[in-house]
């Protein structure tokens, strides 16, 4: 479904190819003064990243993102009602994806998206698949980060690159990400995403834990493959993983968990890494099979395409953590 939340309830819509993407949230809390300057920077950190330097990883697909809002706000303030937010598609290239319902792309949705669908889903730039939907998903995060402010918390969300193709220096980045681009192909990497000043108690034990709730949303995000809370624990003792409480706080002395015990937060800041795939659409030929032909052919897939996804994640994972907060907090 295209809907989570309780007490913040979001609910995604459009598609990537059509007039309109956004989003609507409902149990927003009437009051919160919100404007389009709001939604800027954000929006921006999603379709440029954080690394100026290595933008030539990014698609060329470049809209406006500009947020229309559609209800629930009067006057520059919420009022309560549900809070409709728009953002127009206007840069695309349709004829780019026609051939792919008979020669569906290597490991995107096409063929799933097509059998769960009856063929009746809109292939073009993904349709609801697009990493064009992201757009909504950081939309709705902006809002939440307000809502928790509104509401007394003092919450900080700062997510960042971890590596690319498992290298962690940056200063090697972008010379990986040239050098895929120019042979045709797509880039991995791993995001890690903090949020400090999160009071404990919030969560909930097994299926409502903090983790379930934000790897919820996290494997909403395209081409997230994989979460850990905290560092790596397998390949450690119990002595050596164990956070130690060092006042009547709880902080701790490590924060190994990650700020998460029993899947209620514990105070300590959450950290949570993403594993991020190489984007699937790549402009080198591949071989896959052709459902008109009934052989395998060569796919050669046109269009703009991310060389790595992974440098726009760190805001939609901020966004993630302050919706799950908000919905757990407001």
């Amino acid at each position: 479904m295209n809907s989570y939340g309780k007490n913040f309830r979001i609910t995604l819509f459009g598609e990537s190819h059509g007039p309109f993407i956004g989003v609507v949230i409902d149990g927003i809390t009437p009051g919160i003064e919100l404007s389009e300057e709001d939604f800027s920077l954000d929006l921006h950190r999603r379709k440029k990243g954080d690394f100026p330097d290595l933008e030539n990883g990014i698609t060329a697909r470049q809209e406006e993102d500009i947020p229309i809002f559609a209800s629930g706000l009067l006057n520059g303030v919420t009022t309560g009602a549900p809070l409709a937010i728009l953002f127009e598609n206007r840069h695309q290239n349709p004829a780019d994806y026609s051939s792919f319902k008979s020669h569906p792309r290597p490991s995107r949705e096409d063929f799933a998206a097509s059998s769960k669908f009856k063929g009746f889903n809109d292939i073009r730039g993904g349709g609801m698949f697009s990493g064009r939907m992201t757009v909504a998903i950081v939309a709705a995060g902006v809002v939440a980060k307000k809502a928790l402010q509104h509401s007394g918390l003092n919450i900080k969300f700062k997510a960042n690159l971890a590596s690319i193709a498992e290298e962690k220096d940056p200063g090697k980045w972008k010379d990986i990400i040239c050098s895929a681009k120019a042979e045709g192909d797509s880039v991995g990497g791993t995001v890690q995403c903090l949020a400090e000043g999160v009071p404990a108690g919030k969560g909930a034990p097994f299926f409502d834990s903090i983790e379930s709730q934000i790897a919820h949303l996290a494997f909403s995000i395209p081409g997230v493959k994989g979460i850990r809370f905290g560092d790596p624990a397998s390949s450690l003792k119990g002595s050596e993983f164990n956070d130690a409480i060092i006042d009547r706080n709880g902080t701790t002395a490590t924060n190994h968990s990650g700020g998460i015990n029993g899947g209620i937060s514990n105070g300590n800041p959450i950290v949570f890494t993403l594993d991020i795939r190489p984007a699937a659409s790549i402009a080198k030929p591949q071989k896959t099979f052709n459902f008109e032909t009934g052989t395998m052919e060569e796919l050669r897939i046109g269009g703009r395409h991310d060389a790595c996804i992974a440098l726009r994640i760190p805001v939609i994972a901020e966004a993630i953590a302050a919706i799950v907060l908000a919905d757990n907090s407001i």
